[in-house]
């Protein structure tokens, strides 16, 4: 290590004074003189090697020394850029992110690793609002305690901005479902909306392989029903503006998080919605290219339905259908005596409520407390209770 870096492992209280004395091979009266001349004349970590001497900006040894123990044992969690925001917001020390980044790396708080990759050209961003939208899922240790969340997110392509932010148990249909509605009717429709292609975005008949665009998921038939396209991307590397999105929150929340002592998914939703989506936006989202937005305003009163789970279920004789190992009856109606042999669509909606059509008409409804039980599962040819194996 060089001098620079054990007297900043010192100050960051990772080394006893004696101890860099004994590294660096002067006295212990040699290290105190030191220290009493860094207190005098303050300590900046960055030399102008040109004059030989340090810069004139020095920063007192006692602020520099607050600086780390902050670090050490309040944000040691936090990437250097949002240790920086801290800083200033925060505690209220003003220096320049270069040399907190530098002080950080020093004292081996921070590593000085480097990304490293194939270079790539980045995708120009789309020039209104509303023309693409990104979404995915992040799996991660969110509440830095070993339960792990997915945290859903949809992101303009224009100008970055997080126009939602959920964490949810798993990624899914029901839980995407939410996400596009409550974007629709905050925002208005949008043109596209770009993903990975897993199984509740895109039918992929072969692992891996391209989408078949002939079938369609449940979400694939609601934003067909409102006109949006869906893209699917293809690698990693096509979705790098929302990978590099999910660093920032993997790097950030967690540590927001653990600040405020939030440890329930209900908690974090509420910051999210109510205080932390609107910051990041602050920070992060930018300019679009173009004046004007893509989003279309609707009117439709129908989005409960739209965004639902459907199915297709041909009435029994006995004027009930099957839905995941439940039997549903379906009681006579004014306008007709039996539905028998008909064809009813099911809608499962996204609060746990079932209802039946036929038609324009709804022949019944179950709230999610009252639905039938499922019915035991039957295994083919199983042998009834008390059979006996014949003998050969």
């Amino acid at each position: 290590m060089k001098v620079q870096e054990v007297i900043l492992r010192a100050m960051a209280g990772t080394l006893k004074w004696w101890e860099a004395a004994e590294i660096i091979g002067v006295s212990d009266r040699t290290m105190r003189r030191w220290r009493e001349r860094y207190e005098e004349k303050g300590y900046d970590g960055l030399y102008d090697w040109r004059k030989r001497q340090p810069s004139p900006k020095r920063v007192p040894l006692k602020t520099a020394e607050a600086i780390l123990q902050l670090y050490r044992e309040k944000y040691f969690d936090f990437n250097v850029r949002h240790f920086h925001e801290k800083l200033l917001e925060e505690e209220g020390i003003r220096l320049s992110y270069t040399w907190v980044k530098r002080a950080l790396q020093e004292a081996g708080l921070v590593s000085k690793q480097r990304r490293r990759g194939k270079h790539r050209r980045r995708r120009p961003r789309r020039p209104l609002p509303g023309m693409l939208l990104h979404i995915d899922a992040s799996k991660h240790a969110w509440f830095g305690d070993g339960r792990y969340y997915d945290l859903i997110t949809l992101l303009d392509d224009a100008t970055s901005e997080i126009y939602y932010a959920q964490l949810v148990e798993e990624e899914g249909t029901r839980t995407l479902m939410p996400a596009v509605r409550d974007v629709i009717e905050e925002q208005g429709i949008f043109c596209a909306l770009y993903s990975d292609r897993a199984s509740h975005f895109f039918v992929t008949p072969k692992a891996g392989g391209k989408v078949d665009e002939r079938q369609v998921t449940q979400l694939g038939r609601a934003l067909q029903e409102l006109g949006i396209k869906m893209i699917p991307a293809y690698s990693p590397q096509a979705r790098g503006r929302m990978e590099r999105n999910y660093r920032t929150w993997q790097g950030r929340l967690p540590q927001e998080l653990r600040i405020r002592q939030i440890s329930r998914v209900e908690e974090a939703n509420r910051f999210l919605r109510q205080e932390y989506r609107e910051e990041f936006n602050r920070r992060f989202a930018v300019k679009a290219e173009g004046k004007g937005s893509a989003f279309v305003r609707t009117r439709r009163q129908d989005l409960g339905w739209v965004f639902s789970i459907q199915h297709e279920r041909r009435v029994n004789p006995d004027n009930t259908i099957a839905l995941e190992n439940r039997i549903l009856q379906i009681e006579k109606r004014r306008w007709r005596n039996t539905l028998a042999g008909c064809m009813v669509r099911v809608y499962e909606l996204l609060d746990g409520t079932v209802v039946v059509r036929f038609g324009p008409h709804e022949v019944a409804r179950w709230a999610p407390d009252s639905l039938p039980a499922p019915q035991p599962k039957v295994r083919t040819g199983a042998r009834p209770l008390g059979h006996k194996r014949r003998a050969a």
